[in-house]
């Protein structure tokens, strides 16, 4: 039984293992899967755990060999299932191999092959290249839960889920800047809010379009219920960026998602 079957799936130990790692590893999608219907939780948490997975690939080794080989093991994973092959054990691999549809599995191997650019230390070219970096890590885990749920329309949820992919990765400078990556292309106080507002222009256009997107695809949204007040104040006060401040109190962030999940209004 699978959550693209419209049933519920016991938690088996894989299943339990991921969760366990998306609360560890990634709290805020943890918080939102906690938040979303108990049918959409095996499927959020078997893509969450693999989002962690993939992107801790790039920096597992100084080696840039292989922390290649690392992101090609999680590209042959996601060939495995687009094939509709018996995927390789591993405790994330396996329900993920169960309970993605295998067309939208192709989009694990543009994931993968964005998070290369994680492995090594130049920056990106041009604004394409970095929105096709944002449009396929955050873009493409947004969109394989979306369309595993339920009925949407892809172009609204990646415009949404570019914008909540520009708000983690303003969230992200500090960090990234520490290991000696060169994250945004105009790295001013201007550049930063620039961007920002693209990224809340995109949300405003995706919400735009929220009949488009099903009820039962709805869940996948709520990874991004932070995205709109990080943004904002990103463009009010952008030195918070470089000095790591971007966010919600708990209480407001905890709320604000409360809200969401209960009025499904993304």
């Amino acid at each position: 039984m699978t959550v693209r079957q419209g049933r519920r799936m016991q938690f088996d130990a894989d299943l339990t293992a991921c969760a366990d790692l998306v609360q560890q590893g990634d709290p805020d999608r943890f918080l939102a899967t906690m938040a979303a219907p108990v049918e959409a939780r095996p499927l959020l948490f078997a893509l969450y755990a693999f989002n962690i997975e993939l992107a801790r690939a790039p920096w597992a080794s100084q080696e840039s060999m292989i922390a290649e080989m690392r992101v090609q093991w999680w590209r042959d994973a996601g060939a495995e299932i687009a094939e509709g092959k018996t995927v390789r054990r591993h405790y994330v691999a396996t329900p993920l191999g169960r309970l993605l549809k295998p067309d939208l599995a192709a989009c694990i191997d543009d994931m993968a092959e964005a998070r290369r650019w994680d492995i090594y230390k130049d920056p990106f070219d041009d604004q394409a290249e970095f929105d096709r970096y944002i449009d396929r890590t955050s873009g493409s885990l947004m969109w394989m839960a979306a369309a595993s749920l339920g009925p949407a329309d892809e172009e609204a949820v990646r415009e949404f889920a570019y914008g909540a992919g520009i708000a983690n990765w303003l969230r992200a400078i500090p960090e990234l800047e520490a290991q000696k990556r060169i994250p945004l292309l105009d790295g001013t106080q201007e550049g930063v809010q620039a961007l920002a507002r693209k990224g809340l222009e995109k949300i405003q256009n995706a919400k735009s379009k929220r009949n488009s997107i099903s009820k039962p695809a709805a869940p996948a949204m709520l990874a991004g219920w932070q995205a709109e007040a990080v943004l904002h104040q990103a463009i009010c006060q952008p030195e918070r960026v470089a000095q790591g401040l971007l966010g919600q109190s708990e209480i407001r962030r905890k709320a604000s998602l409360m809200w969401k999940a209960a009025s499904g209004r993304w």
